[in-house]
């Protein structure tokens, strides 16, 4: 070793603050050299976006903790156009061919790094969180034989089932108060009821049927409702910590967000015990559950099944997947027909003039045939997607081609969903509530010209090989449920009350009143509309 280096070592040892000093600068050097490669030679550096985001991932780990990461993006696209760098390594794309080319079958992509923050439990990965190709293939192969039409069918009745209690406890109080009041227009309205809060224990109500064979019990009793905050905030968790993986690899959520990570393990081990109690009673119940299902379906290609470890997992997923999407799509139909009086009385006619008798309401062609029904459920997701942000993909190698720009592999690209369901070149008018835009009916529908137009860029429950397994069984709650609510009574926003809206002292993005606001925390959190109902005449 030549004298001088032996002198710069000996030096540096000898003396902490000038080894501090080196090491700093050393960092400092690093950054800067990170920092200068990410703005200039990086394969996304030409493309615009908000400086910071272009550096760190912090600027997009900011709005997940906010819970407007979804406004963060479509606030971007309006500024910088349809293509917009939102993360160091991250394109953010707003366009219908992209969002083919990106999620489509034949899409050479896999889930991107963000879903190593969403590991089901610590051995194992969900159909969701899974990223491997052939992974996700082997679980959704499983998964398919508890959502397939007939199976879903099969348990239709425990899905009737809570759908007439939730029913029944609006009716006990606006019976109530219609006799004791009088029957005045006024004065027949019952009381005020948080249309969230009751689809929420509607939907966890239902999933527990449906998974566990067994209802949660939330519409009847408020032991179990805690549940519901614990599935929002262990969604935040995730993405937070997928956002800005180095918060996850190194457990800073403990740190950095004890309540939301509290929860989060607090739901781990409340699904845990769910998933535990419902194994223990095996094949041998009185209905296929989707437990029945997961414990006895095999791969057909690989005759395996699921381990305990994944039996949790998909619990997990489940409980998550299956209760807080439709919660909000439903809490959202009510607030958006609550707050359009012309939809609204279209759609109880439509519901009242098809049946004459609320149990007539159930799945199969006339229910399928009410199309305004359809529409006013599809326009809710598409103004207020239950699911609002970015689904990140990474390419592979061989890189792939996206509107006629090519991307080398390893780069992540995402359509987000809220920026493209109102971006006004698919969807004219965005940000009013338009169900007639979905019939196909061009005497009804003033848009028809741009209906197509409107299908290729509507994509809620994603689309291709990870499009959401679920979605049957979301559209035949959603439907049954708001059908019969519709059937049974009127509805109104509660007077004097405007929760559940946007309002002009909140941030940019959210001062629309008539715009049903979520906080996107992968799922969504939300608050309203304060509802009356009364029996129909």
């Amino acid at each position: 070793m030549a004298p001088h280096v032996s002198s710069i070592l000996a030096s540096l040892l000898t003396s902490p603050l000038l080894l501090l000093a080196s090491l700093f600068g050393a960092l400092l050097l690093y950054i800067s050299a990170v920092i200068l490669y990410r703005l200039t030679l990086h394969p996304l550096a030409k493309y615009p976006g908000p400086p910071l985001a272009k550096i760190t991932d912090i600027y997009l780990a900011y709005y997940a903790y906010k819970g407007s990461r979804h406004l963060a993006f479509h606030n971007a696209h309006v500024q910088y156009g349809p293509y917009v760098r939102l993360g160091p390594n991250l394109l953010s794309v707003n366009t219908a061919t992209a969002l083919k080319t990106i999620y489509g079958f034949r899409a050479n992509v896999r889930k991107g790094d963000f879903y190593k923050a969403f590991p089901s439990t610590p051995k194992a990965v969900s159909v969701h969180s899974s990223i491997d190709k052939l992974q996700h293939a082997r679980k959704r192969r499983v998964m398919s034989h508890a959502f397939s039409d007939a199976a879903i069918k099969s348990l239709e009745k425990y899905i009737l089932a809570n759908v007439r209690v939730g029913c029944e406890l609006l009716g006990r109080t606006a019976e109530q108060q219609s006799s004791e009041t009088g029957t005045s227009d006024e004065k027949a309205w019952n009381g005020v009821w948080n249309a969230a809060h009751w689809c929420e224990w509607l939907v966890f109500d239902i999933m527990g049927d449906l998974v566990f064979g067994k209802a949660f019990g939330m519409l009847e009793s408020p032991v179990n409702r805690f549940a519901t905050d614990l599935v929002g905030n262990a969604a935040h968790r995730h993405l937070i910590c997928g956002t800005h993986l180095t918060i996850h690899n190194w457990h800073l959520d403990k740190l950095l967000f004890r309540k939301i990570a509290g929860q989060r393990a607090q739901y781990m081990q409340y699904s845990k015990g769910q998933a535990m109690e419902r194994t223990k009673l095996g094949l041998d119940v009185d209905r296929k559950d989707f437990f029945y299902y997961l414990l006895n379906a095999k791969d057909s290609e690989t005759g395996k099944g699921f381990t305990m470890d994944e039996l949790w997992g998909e619990s997990n997923l489940l409980i998550i997947a299956g209760s807080d999407t439709t919660s909000t799509a439903m809490s959202g139909t009510f607030f958006y027909l609550a707050h359009n009086p012309t939809a609204l009385r279209r759609l109880c006619d439509e519901i009242r003039n098809t049946f004459s008798d609320v149990e007539e309401i159930v799945t199969g062609p006339r229910l399928s045939g009410c199309a305004f029904l359809r529409a006013c459920i599809d326009e809710t997701m598409r103004m207020t997607p239950p699911v609002a942000g970015v689904l990140p993909r990474q390419i592979l190698a061989g890189g792939m081609d996206v509107d006629g720009r090519h991307f080398p592999a390893g780069v992540e690209l995402g359509v987000p969903i809220y920026a493209i369901h109102h971006n006004p070149d698919y969807f004219p008018r965005p940000f009013d509530y338009l169900p007639e835009r979905w019939l196909a009916d061009p005497s009804v529908n003033p848009l028809h010209d741009r209906l197509a137009h409107a299908q290729s860029a509507y994509n809620p429950f994603s689309i291709g090989p990870r499009g959401c397994i679920g979605k049957g069984l979301a559209y035949v709650e959603l439907t049954v449920t708001i059908a019969r609510v519709m059937f049974l009574y009127d509805l109104r926003i509660a007077p004097g009350t405007s929760l559940g809206g946007g309002s002009q002292d909140l941030e940019i993005g959210r001062t629309r009143t008539t715009e049903y606001q979520i906080k996107d925390v992968f799922a969504s959190k939300k608050d309203g509309p304060m509802l009356q109902f009364r029996a129909k005449a």
